[in-house]
């Protein structure tokens, strides 16, 4: 984008940020949606709760500053800063509810995350932004090499690199970052970390855009369904296939591995006990950052899920009222023919050809063809004699969903989160699909579970046939992992 007159003086006047910025109320609102949204990732709020404590903020600003502050209600400056001349709060209504919801804007993120930047620093650092960008170049040159036989001189020349360190550590030579070097990289990791949480928020934002196209499109279309159609799927194909689709879902994998999730809880861990570190003062909610992320990205797919089943319903309404009109046009004939019943119209109303005899000669029919008559055997049913037991016809299969919660609970008391193939392996299946069934229901009722429909996992258990072979059945379903 450049920066000219034209671009910037667009930016004034229509972008919500730039508009929150010039506000007489940017005080008020950057802090108080900073202290209630950002700080501690809160995606929704209801309008009760985040009223109620903009309430307790003006009470304390009239206060300070006089009883004239401020004066409207807490809910109508809500309302206005929702509006779409202001745009700094999506106020909107969940599916089945009539409590409107508020929710921060992306633009709004953005103009507080500028003026967080504008408060002076104790400790700039730069090595670690340099050391960054250096590493980011040598990823994109070694990716992008198709030699072979310079990937390969790249990773002896690595393993060098690392037998040299070995030979170092080995010898007694252990190079410890000192506490400027930790603090700045503890810096540029706090400040990607909050760029990343409102990057899902801007994921969200786009994502909706697209929602309110695609419906400004049905509503103005005039050609065939088919065609609407085939645009519509095209559009989530290209926003799926998009580079940002493509390192959202990247990132989402990527995050849902139960091994990466350790391992982070680890490395937060051990460098927040670092002196350098604790000098620093870091926000207590940074121990738990990784489930900022996980919750924040969830927060996007639900958001991406409802918008779908939205689109859906309201491709049923299109052609539930496409089938309405198709009636209405059927009953206004049907009236028009029985209006004519009484009065008919004068003239010829409709003509007939004229009547023919159909001839039929005798030679064109064919000849007799006697039927076959079927040979029916007369059986007399006997009583048979073998002693079957008709127990097995009562026979009920009941899972013992006390042992499978145990199991659970058992699996997580030293992890985070495991998969539902993760607790199969361990303790194979006894009873089956019934048994499957009952830890997909746990996980609805009991446990706190995440489905992530892109990565299948199959489920394997043997079984006993009818002839008493034991063979082994297979369940494909998407990865479910169950939560701590």
């Amino acid at each position: 984008m450049s920066l000219d007159f034209a671009a910037l003086e667009n930016l004034r006047a229509h972008h919500p940020a730039w508009r929150l910025l010039r506000s007489d109320y940017a005080p008020l609102v950057a802090g108080f949606l900073h202290r209630v949204f950002v700080a501690p990732n809160v995606r929704v709020m209801a309008a009760a709760d985040l009223s109620e404590a903009l309430e307790d903020e003006l009470y304390a600003l009239r206060l300070h500053l006089g009883e004239t502050a401020f004066p409207k209600p807490a809910l109508e400056y809500l309302n206005d800063w929702a509006a779409p001349d202001k745009g700094w709060l999506r106020k909107f209504y969940k599916p089945g509810t009539d409590e409107a919801q508020f929710d921060i804007t992306p633009a709004t993120e953005k103009a507080i995350a500028w003026l967080a930047q504008l408060s002076e620093r104790q400790f700039v650092g730069t090595e670690s932004r340099l050391l960054t960008l250096f590493d980011l170049l040598k990823q994109m040159s070694e990716g992008s090499e198709a030699d072979p036989a310079k990937r390969i001189a790249d990773l002896q020349k690595k393993r060098e690199e690392i037998d040299a360190e070995i030979a170092r550590v080995q010898a007694g030579e252990v190079s410890l970052l000192d506490d400027t070097a930790v603090k700045d990289r503890f810096q540029l990791f706090m400040q990607g970390a909050r760029e990343l949480l409102a990057d899902f928020r801007e994921v969200e934002y786009n994502f909706r855009q697209l929602d309110r196209r695609v419906r400004e499109r049905i509503a103005l279309w005039e050609g065939s369904k088919g065609e609407l159609l085939e645009k519509i799927m095209g559009e989530r194909d290209v926003i799926a296939d998009s580079d940002q689709g493509k390192s959202f879902r990247a990132f989402w994998e990527f995050l849902l591995s139960s091994h990466r999730q350790e391992e982070l809880t680890m490395l937060l861990e051990k460098v927040l006990q670092l002196p350098a570190v604790t000098m620093l003062q870091p926000d207590i909610r940074t121990r738990r950052i990784h489930y900022d992320w996980l919750e924040a990205g969830e927060h996007t797919q639900r958001t991406v899920a409802v918008l779908s089943q939205q689109l859906r319903r309201f491709l049923d309404d299109q052609a539930w009222l496409e089938n309405r009109r198709i009636m209405d046009i059927l009953h206004n004939i049907e009236a028009r023919t029985l209006a004519l019943r009484e009065s008919p119209p004068a003239g010829t109303l409709m003509e007939i050809a004229g009547a023919q005899a159909h001839i039929e000669l005798a030679m064109e029919r064919p000849l007799f063809t006697s039927a076959v008559k079927p040979v029916i055997d007369s059986l007399v049913l006997q009583a048979g004699d073998d002693d079957i037991d008709p127990s097995a016809l009562f026979d009920q299969v009941v899972v013992d969903k006390a042992r499978l919660m145990h199991h659970i609970r058992h699996a997580l008391q030293d992890k985070s989160q495991v998969t539902l193939q993760a607790l199969v392996l361990n303790q194979p299946l006894q009873q089956g699909l019934a048994e499957l069934v009952a830890y997909l229901q746990l996980g609805s009722d009991t446990f706190s579970t995440v489905v992530d429909e892109t990565v299948p996992e199959p489920v394997e258990w043997r079984s006993c046939a009818l002839d008493g072979e034991i063979i082994t059945r297979k369940a494909r379903l998407p990865r479910v992992i169950f939560m701590r």
